[in-house]
């Protein structure tokens, strides 16, 4: 299931405050961009227990009870961890994951907030969630019938929710850091292929390993852990940043003139990271248009093209990574400063040569 309209963590509570109460409400998302945490969260911020039920570990007995004789009749009873006395959440996680025959047991208990003779408390809530079938991870066709029962909201992951839920969660500094930089890297689409991707929860758990090895973590292990959570393109950046954090050496220092870029074949993956940050800090600093640039930007343009023909001496790959399209082919610099690096880098390298 697709929408045109998404929103972001720091959307939902307010959401789920107003709706999740009155409506049964299912939350779309791709893996690991914190649906269930914020389920967890709200449920917390309302005082009542989040009760959990994962739909790929269920049967359709496992929520229907099983039979007991009472006075003489028999009648289903309902599992202890559904039947209670007092409100709670209900979290329906991987909702659209489970069998066609636990979907069809969530029925009643969706729309009527019942099971059997069973019915939840008066001031409970019930809330779903679930991977997309475009997410390449476990998810059934959802009947109309229950896609009918729910409202349904669709997340997308925020590099600005993140970051400032992660500076006071204890989220590593180097993490914190490098996704200031490069936000972009957060999330990115899961592959085809069975290989680490980068998500806000790979993200946290790098963090939690690098927190466990301390500062001292050699550059084998940190390259290790790095390719083992993230998007490989991401574990080289995130590699690369650290080693500029430990010899103190950054974009900025280049900028000034008091660094040069990195020479040595040993330090081409911290060259590819110093291109991919320059081209961000193109992107940020670069105006649309060249009339609404100031004296201080005309003149940083000035010198970064300076910068792109000497990255273009040690690497004319990475000084074209610089200037490249996006993956649709559409400019990602401004157009009068490509117009600009066209018409003068060719004069400026003959210069140098």
């Amino acid at each position: 299931m697709h929408s045109a309209l998404t929103l972001t963590p720091a959307q939902l509570p307010d959401l789920l405050l107003h709706v999740a109460v009155v409506r049964p409400v299912f939350v779309w998302g791709a893996p690991g961009i914190g649906k269930s945490s914020l389920v967890r969260a709200f449920a917390d911020s309302l005082g009542l227990p989040c009760v959990t039920l994962v739909g790929t570990q269920l049967a359709a007995e496992d929520l229907i009870g099983v039979p007991e004789l009472r006075d003489g009749r028999s009648r289903f009873a309902p599992p202890e961890m559904i039947a209670r006395s007092e409100p709670y959440c209900l979290f329906l996680d991987e909702l659209n994951a489970s069998s066609p025959e636990v979907q069809k047991a969530f029925y009643s208990l969706i729309l009527d907030r019942r099971i059997g003779a069973y019915e939840l408390p008066a001031g409970s809530i019930v809330i779903g969630a679930g991977n997309r079938a475009t997410d390449n991870a476990l998810a059934r066709p959802m009947a109309s019938a229950l896609v009918n029962r729910l409202l349904h909201l669709h997340l997308r992951a925020s590099a600005v929710d993140w970051l400032g839920w992660a500076g006071g969660a204890g989220v590593h500094p180097w993490v914190l850091d490098y996704l200031t930089q490069r936000p972009d890297h957060l999330w990115v689409q899961p592959p085809k292929t069975e290989e680490p991707f980068s998500t806000p929860r790979a993200w946290h758990m790098l963090s939690d390993a690098l927190h466990s090895y301390g500062e001292d973590i050699v550059e084998e292990t940190l390259r290790l852990l790095a390719y083992g959570t993230l998007t490989p393109a991401h574990a080289s950046g995130f590699c690369a940043y650290v080693k500029t954090v430990r010899h103190r050496y950054g974009l900025d220092a280049i900028i000034r003139g008091d660094a040069s870029w990195p020479r040595a074949a040993t330090d081409r993956d911290l060259l590819y990271f110093f291109a991919e940050t320059f081209r961000a800090r193109l992107v940020k600093d670069l105006p649309d248009s060249r009339e609404h640039a100031s004296r201080a930007v005309r003149e940083f343009a000035l010198r970064a093209k300076g910068l792109l023909v000497e990255l273009a001496e040690i690497s004319l790959e990475c000084a074209q990574l610089v200037v490249a399209a996006d993956a649709e082919g559409k400019p990602v610099l401004p157009a009068w400063f490509l117009v600009e690096v066209t018409r003068d880098l060719p004069r400026l390298v003959a210069a140098r040569t």
